[in-house]
């Protein structure tokens, strides 16, 4: 589907929404505290009746009735309730008196009987409104969230084909595969993507972050602690809960644009968010936007090619090798929705989801006129020079997601029954590039095939209160499908398409896998202050069998603003069926040389021939502990500490060549290089343990008086350390390859390519119609760590990366905002080879691209009009 076909359908559909018809009247107003200030989240009930909605960030909020005079009861912790009776459709405002100094957000996340606020959880939850994540500057939310969270990391890559298109990112630097997140609660599908490149997260799959539109956020949780015994695999290092607006009460249009410092990497987005009322409480929010995003480019200038130790009158005019090296080109429409319909008082039906759709293009290495010719000109117009050429690998990237369910009274239980379907593929088009092999009939452009994962997952859970005891109770079944389609012919035959072979036939698979999960948690209040939780869960999978989890966590306070926390579990993490069934041919460089090199799937006869075992789950030991204290309102003050063990982590492979460790050959090994025309070959294998531990610290100060306005200011620290414990596991026909399967460079992705140390300092100031944002953001050092010379190590230094942000209301309805992003033009250390031209590739890389901080675009500068409808 092209992308203006797409954009076309989505204007339609929005349409169609516009002339929805709504009736009853609506009621709107807004809430505020006893000093004015808006109050976020306040919860805005028609008494007696299930009708309701919450304010926006703003503090207003809309609420459809369907006959006047009604009564409407506003309501917060921490604040006196107010009821009132409403007679006309007259805008109103309601002040809500504090009656407790532990006034708390609720939060879902990290407990599955009952709503609990942030100081009476017994785990730490980070709760981020959609207005802070706005004023990071940053225009995808895992960028959003790498500026709000320290121990959260996206950074963007670059020249890493698919990978280029999806940002790795982790929580607490334990990897993309260890962090489950939720959309509503509700399990998000992963990405059809591998990081097979060499990036952060390498062999890992992740949720594709970027398909999520920032205009559809109400807020984002994030619970950082194990909780697999609530919610399964994959959430070792904690849940990021994306909530989506509800019942808002405006329509809300915002416009962007930026450019950097460089005048390149041009963007420009937009959206509309709208909620269609109906019924007795009946709504539909509905966010629609588009976005293109254009390259930019920071390549290296070397003079000469060390990489194929060339210096000539090419290399001399052309001192950057004709390369581009930069965020890649990226287009972008969504649409999402979240709905709720109530039938009766106690019964609700709800609905949410979307579709995000995203063309991309990057780029590979420079084919110069030493490496590939053009003998029949098909790049190139016949007695013109011939330059070489630069292949793109342009992406077309989907991902859907849809949920409907119900929430209901099941006797005296509060139950809940859903189901989901999610799905995200990936197709691939090399272009401008050939098959020498083909010559004259070569194409420029080719199919090179796709990946495509999706899940169907139901859902049924229970929870009641019995006084000081919860419990909850909840199955799910989930079934899981990955599918390879081969490209066309001549992106593979006979050495295939320069830059990136297509998938072959012999690669392309359909594979499902199906499992069964079943959860209890149980909540005890012994006192006011002291409450004890515990977890349990068993999953059963299809491919390689059950998994039981478990979890017993605490929380006591020590006065109504302090509270003392701690829990303890055990966890797991399912292989995903990518890693499982993934296999292809790519062309990297390795050892100086470029290369063809083969993954074979885990199932494959070659790989079971060399010794390799079948994939099985990875587990998980957890331990954390920490302290909260909210003095006020207005200031809080945070510690936590915490310790990962991971066993049996799956990683994916270095290279296995012909000859072993000790340079010795190994037949067998040659014998399958040679069957298959590649120079190495990699798998996935359980090969790894690891522990990771470190600890998050915060400080909030909001509402300080200064001059006429009002002053916040946030601190906010994690320091993380990962290190590897006991031998890598081989298997022993492969013994003698140790180092080759997990080698110091593959290990480095683990221990050292996130920052160890993440330090955000920033403050908001709002007076009147104006507000700034001033946030400082330090990144840690990382280590490239070289595969067998640790003389070639690097070390690139910590940076702080400095946001400024402006906005202004111009009126009720319009506002505009400025910001400046990389106030200070920082880039990384450059690159230092040490000689090893495979490591820069041969000076083409300025700055580091297999361990990434915070990219390298520079100066960046964003302006921006919302109008409030």
């Amino acid at each position: 589907m092209k992308l203006n076909n797409f954009i076309s359908k989505l204007l339609f559909a929005f349409g169609l929404l516009l002339v929805t018809t709504a009736f009853g009247q609506t009621i709107t107003g807004k809430v505020t505290d006893t000093n004015g200030e808006s109050l976020p989240y306040v919860n805005v009930i028609e008494k007696g009746t299930t009708n309701g909605t919450t304010t926006d960030e703003n503090g207003a909020f809309s609420l459809n009735v369907k006959k006047m005079p009604t009564i409407i009861v506003v309501s917060s912790i921490g604040f006196s309730a107010i009821e009132k009776q409403i007679t006309n459709t007259t805008p109103l405002t309601f002040t809500l008196k504090e009656d407790s100094v532990s006034l708390d957000e609720i939060v879902l996340t990290g407990n599955r009987s009952k709503p609990r606020t942030i100081l009476d959880s017994a785990v730490p939850i980070d709760n981020i409104n959609a207005g802070d994540l706005k004023a990071t500057g940053q225009t995808s939310v895992d960028q959003m969230l790498t500026f709000s969270v320290p121990s959260y990391n996206a950074s963007s890559q670059t020249v890493s084909d698919g990978t280029a298109h999806f940002d790795p990112a982790d929580l607490r630097g334990l990897g993309p595969s260890r962090t489950l997140v939720l959309v509503n609660g509700k399990r998000k599908n992963q990405s059809a993507l591998v990081y097979v490149n060499d990036t952060p997260g390498k062999g890992e799959v992740g949720v594709d972050m970027k398909s999520i539109p920032t205009a559809a956020i109400e807020r984002v949780e994030v619970l950082r602690d194990g909780a697999s015994a609530q919610y399964g695999s994959d959430a070792v290092a904690g849940v990021i809960n994306i909530i989506l607006k509800k019942n808002v009460s405006f329509t809300e249009v915002n416009v962007n644009s930026g450019v950097t410092k460089e005048g390149d990497g041009f963007n420009i987005d937009g959206d509309v968010n709208h909620t269609f009322t109906f019924a007795d409480g009946g709504f539909v929010n509905t966010s629609l936007g588009l976005s293109y995003q254009d390259i930019t480019n920071r390549a290296g200038e070397p003079g000469k090619d060390d990489l194929f130790g060339v210096d000539d009158q090419w290399t001399r005019d052309n001192p950057a090798l004709g390369m581009t090296i930069g965020q890649p080109e990226m287009k972008k429409g969504d649409i999402f929705v979240n709905a709720e319909m109530p039938l009766n008082d106690n019964t609700k039906l709800y609905a949410f989801g979307g579709f995000n759709m995203r063309q991309g293009k990057s780029f590979a290495l420079y084919r110069p006129p030493y490496w590939v010719q053009d003998p029949h000109n098909l790049l190139h117009e016949a007695g013109t020079e011939y330059q070489g050429f630069q292949p793109t690998f342009e992406t077309d990237i989907k991902d859907f997601l849809f949920t409907a369910g119900s929430k209901f009274k099941l006797g005296e239980f509060n139950a809940d029954a859903s189901a989901s379907y999610g799905s995200n593929s990936v197709g691939y088009t090399i272009g401008n590039t050939l098959n020498p092999s083909l010559g004259a009939n070569s194409p420029t452009s080719f199919d090179a095939g796709a990946y495509a994962f999706s899940n169907i997952i139901g859902n049924f859970d229970v929870s009641r209160s019995f006084g000081d005891v919860s419990i909850g109770i909840g199955l799910e079944g989930r079934q899981e499908q990955f599918d390879v389609t081969a490209g066309q012919e001549e992106s593979y035959i006979d050495g295939g398409a320069q830059s990136f072979p297509g998938l072959q036939p012999g690669n392309a698979l359909s594979e499902t896998r199906t499992n069964i999960g079943g959860y209890g948690t149980l909540d005890w209040d012994i006192t006011d202050k002291f409450l004890i939780s515990g977890a349990a869960r068993y999953e059963n999978y299809s491919d390689f069998g059950g998994n039981t989890s478990w979890k017993i966590s605490s929380r006591y306070k020590i006065n109504d603003s302090g509270v003392l926390r701690a829990s303890y579990s055990t966890g797991f993490r399912a292989p995903s069926l990518h890693q499982v069934y993934l296999s292809n041919v790519q062309t990297l460089v390795s050892g100086g040389t470029i290369s063809n090199q083969g993954t074979f799937n885990n199932v494959s006869p070659v790989i079971k021939d060399l010794g390799v075992a079948s994939l099985f789950a990875e587990t998980s030991k957890s331990i954390s502990a920490g302290i909260t204290v909210k003095a006020s309102r207005d200031f809080t003050i945070s510690l936590d500490y915490y310790n990962v063990k991971v066993e049996d982590r799956v990683v994916f492979s270095g290279e296995i060549g012909g000859t072993d460790d000790n340079g010795n050959p190994n037949a067998a090994v040659q014998q399958i290089l040679d069957d298959n025309s590649v120079t190495s070959i990699k798998f996935f294998i359980n090969a790894a343990d690891t522990k990771t531990e470190g600890f998050d610290f915060t400080v909030r100060q909001k509402n300080l008086e200064v001059g006429a306005g009002k002053l916040g200011v946030n601190l906010a620290l994690n320091v993380n350390n990962t290190r590897l414990e006991g031998e890598v596991k081989t298997p022993t026909k492969l013994s003698s390859y140790k180092n080759a399967i997990f080698n110091r460079k593959e290990q480095s992705r683990i221990i050292s390519a996130r920052p160890s140390t993440k330090f955000l300092f920033g403050g908001d100031y709002k007076i009147n119609k104006f507000s700034a944002n001033l946030n400082n953001t330090y990144f840690g050092e990382v280590t490239w760590m070289h595969a067998t010379d640790p003389g070639k190590d690097q070390t690139f230094q910590g940076k702080v990366i400095t946001d400024l942000f402006f906005g202004y209301e111009l009126t009720d309805k319009i506002s505009i905002n400025a910001q400046v992003n990389n106030l200070f033009n920082v880039y990384p250390d450059e690159l230092d080879a040490k000689g090893d031209a495979s490591t820069d590739l041969g000076g083409r890389f300025k700055y580091p691209w297999e361990v990434n901080q915070f990219g390298f675009n520079g100066m960046t500068f964003r302006a921006g009009l919302t109008l409030k409808l």
